[in-house]
């Protein structure tokens, strides 16, 4: 639990710095923007409002899964994780992806009239705004390369994707503005919103589709369902394990239901004993197996119909 907290507490620096960063810049892009006329400045600044959006939203996220099981929600809170982050991919979407979209049509239609004082004025806007950009993204990378964990927080994730389009973004929006000036069409600057558009389009859709996953529940790594069922099948009183069922619960909390064949002859008070150690070696061995369930069963591994959560081995912890 401890281990938890400090890995939660590091996330929210994160994504603490991440959101004083997106404000800071989200004000001096929609002034320099508005000054300069320029709707690759300004589909940026709809990108860091909507990065500030969903920063907020990722801090809810933290403090909320953070919340002990109860009668309502006996396996915790900790797929609300996975529901801020899917608003954040919404935010990504509408505020950034759609508005940059806008204001490419806008440009295209209308023409951006960008004064030299404008160009230059736009371009210090944006060197700040990747210098800020660029030190949040240092921030969570090295976050990630510490939290071996990391890599699945989904937090840490959205924030790692909305720093790294964004440094993307700001370089995509001074090309915009270099070539404008340069050619004096409007076109370069309407091509790098619809870029940037595109991209922020992109990490919406895969940041939603992994919270998706979560929401309607997915199993643990193959290679970890493996070894779980290599723990079980090498107990001496276990015969086969005819169905291995799991399902992540949040960042580091997971379920896990087998139904298992044990050998022939045992009595039911030997029964319940064996049960009762192997649950306490997969909790020993995984500490995020926070529910286990045991089903003890003399069906063959083909059979159906069974329930996955027996009565032998009763409610995992909780």
């Amino acid at each position: 639990m401890v281990k938890r907290k400090d890995s939660d507490g590091r996330t929210r620096v994160t994504v603490v710095v991440a959101l004083a960063a997106n404000l800071l810049i989200a004000l001096a892009k929609a002034v320099g923007g508005l000054l300069s006329a320029s709707p690759a400045l300004l589909s940026e600044a709809a990108h860091s409002v909507a990065d500030s959006l969903n920063e907020l939203f990722l801090l809810a996220a933290l403090r909320r899964s953070r919340r002990p099981a109860d009668r309502r929600h006996p396996f915790g809170y900790g797929m609300e994780r996975y529901f801020w982050a899917l608003l954040a991919a919404v935010g990504i979407f509408v505020m950034g992806g759609c508005f940059s979209f806008f204001q490419g049509v806008s440009a295209l239609r209308e023409g951006s009239h960008e004064s030299p004082s404008g160009y230059t004025a736009g371009l210090i806007v944006l060197g700040v705004a990747f210098v800020a950009e660029g030190s949040s993204l240092v921030r969570a990378v090295y976050q990630l390369r510490v939290q071996k964990a990391g890599s699945s927080d989904p937090a840490l994730r959205t924030v790692l994707a909305e720093d790294g389009a964004a440094v993307l973004g700001v370089l995509l929006a001074a090309a915009g503005m270099v070539l404008h000036l340069v050619t004096g069409e409007a076109v370069w600057e309407a091509s790098a919103s619809f870029a940037i558009g595109l991209l922020l389009v992109y990490v919406a859709y895969r940041l939603g589709r992994e919270a998706r996953d979560n929401l309607i529940g997915q199993s643990v790594d193959a290679g970890l369902r493996e070894n779980i069922r290599g723990l079980l099948i090498g107990q001496p009183e276990v015969d086969n394990v005819a169905e291995l069922l799991t399902m992540r619960l949040g960042e580091e909390s997971w379920l896990l239901a087998a139904r298992i064949d044990l050998a022939p002859g045992l009595d039911s008070e030997r029964v319940e004993l064996v049960c009762v150690r192997i649950k306490r070696e997969v909790e020993r061995t995984w500490p995020q197996a926070d529910h286990v369930f045991l089903d003890i069963t003399e069906a063959p591994a083909g059979a159906a119909g069974a329930s996955v959560a027996g009565d032998v081995s009763g409610a995992g912890r909780g």
